[in-house]
């Protein structure tokens, strides 16, 4: 399993930007945006691959994963 899998991905319609936006809660600030869902989704698992790189190029630990905490269910209960 790589890395990656254990953060969320995260890829929602904004009507404020009428587009779509891709973010990884807890891994990093900003995201992608644009008009293709997918083609967001595939930028954001890049970026999220890029991000744990500069991790271990820094010397850094990585965040606390995200995944694995049953986030959908939980966001079921909220809706």
């Amino acid at each position: 399993m790589k890395e990656s899998a254990r953060y969320v991905k995260i890829v929602e319609w904004s009507e404020e930007d009428h587009c779509f936006v891709g973010s990884a809660p807890g891994l990093i600030l900003g995201g992608c945006h644009g008009d293709d869902e997918q083609q967001v989704f595939a930028e954001l698992c890049e970026i999220v691959e890029e991000a744990i790189a500069l991790y271990h190029e820094d010397s850094k630990p990585l965040p606390p994963p995200t995944s694995g905490r049953d986030l959908v269910n939980k966001l079921r209960s909220v809706a």
